[in-house]
């Protein structure tokens, strides 16, 4: 019998062990460098996540240096961990995100480096606050404007004017989201009774993202922001920016004309192919004036004379200023009344009879006047809706320099003696009074949580109109605005402390 060969057997190449020779993975993300916390997670499982990690483009250091920016920990005793933190000592550490598992899960999913919220956050028990402040603690801060007290003085004004101009731009692009994200981190900063200095101090701030953040962060170092900087340089915002100053003129209006090769008011008023509404035509002829602040005391003389107006059809009507003035604000874009009468149904005749009166007077050079359409049958209302249904009339009033104490606020060598100036009158029924007059105190933030809150923390729906209670499928009545606050168990917040 024939037999072959032995073969000897093959002996397989063992494998070298994969720790001991590093991967280089491609570094995506260079402004994002993470530390993995080694206790409470274990050793083998931090060197996974490590790996997770790289391989998805992060940078992650071995030890926990002045270069980290993301601190990630599974020990959810934020006491413990601080301590061991501020034991480690580095330099960095009030600038550092230190943040629950759940942001780096967050991040694997989608790939990237997900915005900080405050639900990430593992916060220190006793945050620092700034030398000398005598604040209450951050933790203190709802994220709710509603719960927040914010006068007129805004003692972080170098990061709201960056916010709001990062808003702006947002919402000319139509992104909702980014733009009430900054709206949000403005209005937050805006109630501070002391200024930031340093991101460690905002660590338990609510509605402050990685977004925000950054920005307060090159506003710290540099005293700008060079994003802000681009946008304000950039063609389109700085044109639609100047189009939106036109009453009358919205972002659709503005960004079609902006589309079609419009750079300037020369180039629109020369477009024949353009057709002005009534509106646009009256900012237009009135630009200098109505682009011009209203101060405190136009808008008391505007009140008398509109006091005057209503008591000559009704003595016994309700006249209220509201908006900015309200607030407590010096000036103002424009000047708001609520007008109502005592008894329901009589409101309907005011406004036009209001409008007659001005008329008569020859100080009405703009009017134009929107009917009723409020039905309480179709309320509550589900879905937001920007403006109420109640009557109003958006004015634009001729102001003698000898109406206003002190004098006009118009532009240097202007010798007419008069000034054009924007008005809105809004006209409630008398039970519907105390939440039209709510809502257009504002402002727009405080208005927007305070429906939020309505909606999130009691089952509620709140707008100009009424309070509905969704448990218990009733509306609640009220006659003032402390009755809207006592039914949504709110502490009731003066109209000089909502300018969020």
């Amino acid at each position: 019998m024939f037999h072959g060969p032995i073969v000897p057997p093959v002996r397989k190449r063992s494998r070298p062990v994969e720790a001991d020779v590093p991967r280089r993975e491609e570094v995506k993300f260079e402004d994002v460098r993470l530390y993995l916390v080694e206790r409470k997670m274990g050793r083998s499982r931090r060197s996974f996540l490590t790996q997770l990690a790289r391989s998805k483009g992060f940078i992650v250091e071995d030890v926990l240096s002045d270069e980290v920016t993301h601190v990630v920990s599974e020990d959810s005793h934020a006491s413990s961990l601080w301590k061991w933190l501020k034991e480690c000592a580095p330099k960095n550490l009030q600038n550092v995100n230190v943040l629950d598992i759940s942001w780096f899960t967050d991040s694997m999913r989608e790939g990237r480096p997900v915005a900080v919220e405050t639900r990430h956050l593992i916060q220190d028990n006793l945050p620092t606050l700034p030398e000398g402040s005598t604040s209450t603690p951050v933790t203190t801060v709802s994220q709710y404007a509603c719960q927040r007290r914010t006068t007129t003085e805004n003692h972080n004004k170098i990061f709201t004017d960056a916010f709001e101009v990062l808003a702006e731009s947002y919402e000319f692009s139509e992104m909702e989201g980014p733009c009430l994200a900054f709206r949000r981190a403005a209005s937050v900063l805006k109630s501070l009774p002391w200024a930031v200095r340093s991101l460690g101090a905002t660590l338990d701030l609510p509605c402050l993202g990685e977004h925000t953040k950054a920005v307060m962060e090159e506003v710290l170092q540099c005293g700008r922001s060079f994003e802000v900087e681009k946008i304000l340089s950039d063609e389109r915002y700085r044109t639609l920016k100047l189009f939106t100053s036109v009453f009358g003129v919205g972002p659709k209006t503005a960004e079609k004309w902006y589309r079609r090769g419009l750079r300037s008011f020369t180039d629109i008023l020369a477009d024949r192919s353009i057709h002005l509404n009534q509106m646009q035509q009256t900012g237009f002829l009135h630009y200098g004036d109505i682009t011009r602040a209203v101060s405190k005391a136009e808008a008391r003389s505007l009140r008398n004379i509109i006091d005057e107006a209503v008591r000559a059809i009704t003595p016994a009507a309700i006249v209220a200023l509201t908006g900015g003035f309200r607030r407590g604000k010096e000036f103002g874009h424009d000047v708001d009344f609520i007008v109502t009468t005592p008894e329901l149904g009589k409101e309907k005749i005011l406004l036009p009879n209001i409008i007659n009166g001005l008329k008569k007077q020859g100080i009405l050079l703009f009017c134009d006047y929107q009917a009723s359409t409020f039905d309480m049958a179709k309320l509550p209302s589900y879905r937001f809706e920007a403006m109420d249904h109640f009557a109003k009339c958006f004015l634009i009033l001729r102001l003698e320099a000898s109406q206003v104490e002190g004098g006009l606020h118009i532009a240097e060598g202007d010798s007419r003696g008069w000034r054009a100036v924007r008005v809105d009158l809004v006209s409630p029924p008398v039970d519907r009074y105390a939440f039209a007059l709510l809502g257009w105190t504002g402002s727009r933030q405080f208005e927007r949580d305070l429906r939020r809150f309505a909606r999130v923390k009691q089952r509620m729906i709140l707008d100009n109109h009424c309070l509905y209670d969704k448990t218990k499928k009733e509306f609640l009545a009220a006659t003032t605005e402390k009755d809207i606050f006592a039914h949504l168990g709110l502490e009731y917040i003066e109209p000089w402390q909502r300018n969020a």
